[in-house]
Parts: C-alpha cells; structure tokens; sequence
C-alpha cells in the first residue's frame, strides 16, 4: 500500500544485487543454462561485425569508392599490406575465406577499378596495388584515423579490457568455432 491507503498499488523496486543478470541474446532458445555468456558474445560478435563492415564500405565511399563492399575493401588492404604482392592462397588464409569465387568477384572489381594487377606464375596468380591503390588505402586511413581513431580511449581500453586483449581473446574463440565447423562438417 501506498501511504496507507487501501487499493493503491506500491512500485518495489528490486534491489540490484539480487536482480539475476540479464543476457543479451537474439536467440533465447540458444541460451542455454551456463552458456548464455557464450550467447551473448555470439549476439555482440553479430552487431559489432555488421558496424565493421558497415564502417569499411562508408569509409570506402568516403575515400571516393562507392561501390565496394567491406569483402572488397579487406581484400585491398590485405593485398597492400606491407607494400608486397601476395598469392590467392596467401590472401585465402590470411582472410580465412573458405570460397574462391568470393575472393575472385571482390578482386574483379578491384581490376576494375584499376586498384589491383595480377601476374600469374606458373599456377600460381599474384596479386599487388597498383599506385591508385596504394593511394586509396592511405585515404581510407586518413578517414579511419578522424572518423575512428579520435575515438578510442586513450588508454586503449574498452569496458576495462584493452584492445589487444580483446583481439587476443576471439583469436583464441576463432579456434573453437574453426573446430566446431569441422565437427558439424562430419555429422
């Protein structure tokens, strides 16, 4: 009762310290009872993936290349990495792609744009940025550092965890789900 009045309904609010954590999960029927952290991760992993790509093509757009996809974008930055061509397996294996075809249609349209060349060796293509390329990525990387990097606490941590511990973290959960994509391969 609310000031002694009879029929009025008094708002309890629970205490905080017995309030049961609350996960964050798309899908509840995966949240099963102790791994519902695991859920969550999967749902943030999920979120904060499509804000990445989302940020690669608008950053893209940004530096004057509308229509590439985040995909087409990784896939130049990793051919300009350290100025050095790479192999199709190279690129494969550092991208963890797993589809061919994938890498083909986002280097297409890197051709295209006449942000890449390809030599073939014997069986074996390399790829390398042309100067158009290389001048891209540094624009993309300009923007990246106004538009991003301002932004990042100084102290490289977010939500007390610093970045490379983060980073070092789902390099390990990446071995887990590696693992359990060969296993569900097998059923």
């Amino acid at each position: 009762m609310k000031d002694g009045k009879a029929g009025s309904r008094a708002l309890v609010m629970p205490d905080v310290a017995d309030m049961e954590r609350a996960f964050i999960v798309s899908s509840s029927h995966l949240a099963v009872p102790g791994n519902e952290d695991l859920s969550e991760f999967e749902f943030a992993l999920t979120v904060v993936n499509h804000a990445f790509h989302r940020w690669m093509a608008r950053g893209m757009a940004a530096a004057g290349l509308p229509d590439l996809s985040a995909l087409d974008t990784l896939i130049l930055h990793s051919v300009n990495h350290r100025n050095r061509e790479k192999s199709i397996s190279d690129l494969m294996f550092t991208l963890n792609l797993s589809e061919r075809h994938y890498l083909n249609y986002a280097m297409k349209k890197l051709d295209e744009h006449r942000l890449i060349r390809r030599e073939r060796r014997g069986k074996e293509v390399f790829v390398s940025t042309t100067q158009k390329g290389r001048d891209v990525c540094l624009e993309y990387a300009r923007l990246r550092r106004i538009c991003l990097l301002e932004h990042i606490p100084q102290n490289r941590e977010v939500g007390d965890v610093t970045i490379a511990e983060v980073a070092k973290a789902l390099r390990v959960l990446t071995g887990f789900y590696e693992q359990a994509s060969r296993s569900a391969a097998s059923l």
